[in-house]
């Protein structure tokens, strides 16, 4: 397992202003305990936050107000992922459990069980169809979400996975490990296609720039990129000042945007390699970051319970 203030200011003061202006970062007070991931829904308005007081929360992005408590998990929420219409978000929990939520009314509609352990992350594929997972049990899954069912355990790492990526093609899935591995999956076939080797501790990031390219984040502070195809490493960036644990592509997939947990967050441009954006924030354990829908600010989720939002432009 990776243990991954607004104070009652108004967001509305900040987000109403152009992130042109450089403000001081703003916080909210989202959980009871810590944040452990973040997510946009696909139109920009609405943010959800997991947390290990076992909830879920929906902001309003344009004012910071609390949307809705979505309460039904009986363990800390380490994933939260919008589906493509935004109708629905998707969750899973340290109580082994992964749930589908409808963003309207915060009312269950899904229950996906079958893994032993923590649900550490989640991804859904992009034609909308399947749920991937991974879990501290150490397996990987894939989910039929037109009726909840599992549809294959497509093998183990020697140790607790952490984070599953879907290609934007939907073909290929990643997942990589406390084993150092990652492992590359047929989703069509639902065989391992490849083991990519390197890193010297836990990956707990990945992401797919392309059909062939992948970014992996971990514990020993480096961004590594891959060429999925050949199954080598093309570039490590790096080291940073923290363990990795938070991982956001830009829409043009361009920039990653990656935060750890001494609080140190980054922005790299992928093509050279450069860091083009670096600050160390006020709060520790930055578990999780997303870009804002303009880019223009980061987003982090943090142990003491709060988001920060950071203006980068």
């Amino acid at each position: 397992m990776i243990i991954r203030k607004i104070s009652a200011f108004s967001l509305a003061f900040i987000i109403g202003i152009s992130f042109a202006t450089a403000y001081p970062p703003e916080e909210i007070k989202a959980h009871n305990a810590l944040v452990y991931s973040v997510a946009f829904s696909p139109d920009g308005k609405t943010i959800a936050t997991a947390g290990f007081d076992n909830n879920v929360k929906l902001w309003d992005y344009a004012t910071g107000k609390e949307i809705r408590v979505i309460s039904g998990h009986t363990g800390p929420v380490y994933a939260v992922s919008f589906t493509k219409d935004g109708s629905s978000i998707f969750s899973s929990s340290l109580d082994t459990t992964i749930k589908r939520w409808n963003t309207a009314d915060g009312k269950m509609t899904l229950e996906l069980k079958g893994h032993t352990g923590i649900v550490d992350g989640i991804a859904i594929s992009p034609d909308g169809k399947t749920l991937a997972s991974c879990s501290s049990d150490k397996s990987v899954k894939l989910w039929n979400l037109a009726d909840g069912k599992e549809l294959k355990t497509l093998g183990s790492h020697a140790n607790s996975v952490y984070s599953v990526a879907f290609s934007p093609d939907g073909k290929t899935l990643a997942s990589g490990s406390a084993d150092m591995t990652i492992k590359l999956w047929d989703v069509a076939t639902q065989k391992e296609t490849k083991s990519l080797k390197g890193p010297t501790a836990a990956i707990t990031g990945l992401v797919f720039t392309d059909n062939n390219s992948i970014v992996s984040i971990g514990q020993d502070r480096f961004v590594r990129l891959w060429n999925a195809q050949a199954g080598t490493e093309t570039k490590k960036l790096g080291p940073t000042a923290d363990d990795l644990y938070g991982l956001a592509l830009s829409k043009d997939s361009k920039s990653l945007a990656t935060s750890g947990y001494g609080g140190n967050v980054s922005v790299w441009n992928i093509g050279d390699g450069k860091a083009t954006f670096n600050k160390k924030l006020k709060l520790f354990g930055a578990y999780c970051i997303a870009f804002s829908p303009d880019e223009k600010s980061l987003i982090t989720g943090h142990d003491s319970s709060f988001i920060l939002f950071t203006p980068i432009k």
